[in-house]
């Protein structure tokens, strides 16, 4: 693709379906930026469920929840692995950079974490992406086995979750609550259920009060944050910056397959996803949203599931990168994906934090929120990249990683 912003070092199939991933992952970021914890798992926690509300939920789960982050790990393990074949290829140890890359990548997402907001994914990607490091010599064929078998693997560390939760439910319903009742059914019942009354105030005040109070509690809560994501979706997202790997070596991030690949693999990963995720958010729904129900659907059923959705994701996007105004400003805010992330990040903190709006929009009108940063996100990517080279943070980070300031400025 030819553009004002084209790179020949860059893949711009890469750059556009990372560009629908950050703004895709925006659709489900916004609740944990604007509602309690628990109303991401289940809607009946707050912000509505029934009518544009529950539609709006049913859409994201079936479409989005999980399929956007697990395409973005995707491509995190595709340019990691691109990044480090690219330093080899000029002389440089790829290993020397990729671990420079993460090391400042690390620090970026602490930052990110205790300052801004704590859904942080970067560290997460930081200290993942150390280990897909590892796999970086092996063929696809091995990488798509070990991708599946960590895939399994997460749902089996997660399993006793689920198991612990529907026996501790039981326990409560018999008039004879056991121990683990008492210690963890409040906060699982915070996570996946609808908290009290208690603690939807106490999360409003802790969001609408003053800055230091959420300093202090991610301050407090960084570790269970940084190792609890590590434990629920560690192994899982090891798995999918597999799949990427194994996806540039095969050539399909450069769209090198033949477009009945391309249709087959999108049918096969919508065919067999959106039924079975529609089925399981039926069951939620039938359910009033049980905290059990939504548990085990959001630790264990939907996984396998997620899997089949992202690769038919990836298979129906990089067809679709090519010349055209949309498809280029996609591209564009694929290329300053960083820039973008860390951006959302500012604007809907100091909304929804720093105005004290937390907890004051409904589900739908949420979606108000998204759209209006989707369209700075695409207004503003691809001005910058026909003057500059990088997006700001992205120049940042590879200046660090390289030890020197980065040529910047286009000629």
């Amino acid at each position: 693709m030819a553009s004002p912003t084209s790179d020949p070092n860059r893949l711009p199939t890469l750059d556009f379906v990372r560009g629908v991933a950050v703004m895709g992952i925006l659709l489900m970021n916004i609740q944990s930026f604007a509602l309690p914890e628990a109303a991401y798992s289940n809607p009946r926690a707050y912000g509505g469920w029934h009518g544009a509300d529950l539609a709006a939920w049913w859409v994201e789960a079936v479409l989005v929840d999980g399929k956007m982050r697990g395409l973005f790990s995707w491509l995190f393990g595709a340019s990691a692995l691109l990044v480090a074949m690219r330093a080899q290829a000029a002389g440089e140890s790829g290993l020397r950079v990729h671990y420079r890359r993460m090391a400042w990548l690390a620090l970026f997402g602490l930052a990110h974490l205790l300052i801004v907001w704590d859904g942080d994914i970067l560290l997460h990607y930081a200290l993942v992406g150390s280990l897909a490091f590892l796999f970086r010599d092996r063929p696809p064929h091995a990488l798509v086995t070990a991708a599946v078998l960590l895939i399994a693997a997460q749902i089996v560390v997660v399993l006793p979750v689920p198991i612990a939760l529907s026996d501790a439910v039981a326990s409560v319903a018999a008039g004879h609550p056991n121990a683990v009742a008492v210690q963890d059914l409040p906060g699982w019942r915070d996570q996946f259920g609808v908290p009290s009354p208690a603690s939807i105030a106490e999360a409003l005040a802790l969001h609408r009060g003053p800055y230091s109070g959420l300093l202090a509690y991610r301050l407090g809560e960084a570790p269970q944050l940084v190792f609890g994501t590590l434990t629920s979706v560690g192994l899982e997202t090891l798995a999918y910056m597999l799949f990427g790997m194994a996806a540039l070596r095969s050539g399909m991030f450069a769209g090198e397959w033949p477009r009945a690949a391309y249709r087959r693999g999108a049918l096969i990963g919508f065919g067999v996803g959106i039924p079975a995720t529609l089925a399981i958010t039926a069951w939620e729904r039938s359910s009033g949203f049980d905290l059990c129900a939504v548990a085990w659907a959001a630790l264990v059923w939907t996984a396998p599931v997620r899997a089949a959705m992202i690769a038919g994701w990836a298979c129906l996007l990089v067809p679709l990168a090519g010349p055209g105004w949309l498809r280029e400003r996609v591209t564009a805010a694929g290329r300053m994906a960083f820039s973008n992330y860390l951006g959302t990040s500012l604007v809907c903190a100091g909304l929804f934090d720093g105005l004290g709006l937390f907890g004051a929009f409904s589900r739908a009108a949420l979606l108000g929120v998204v759209v209006a940063v989707w369209a700075a996100m695409l207004l503003w990517s691809r001005p910058w990249l026909r003057r500059y080279r990088y997006g700001p943070l992205e120049w940042i980070w590879r200046s660090l990683a390289r030890g020197a300031p980065q040529p910047m400025r286009l000629t």
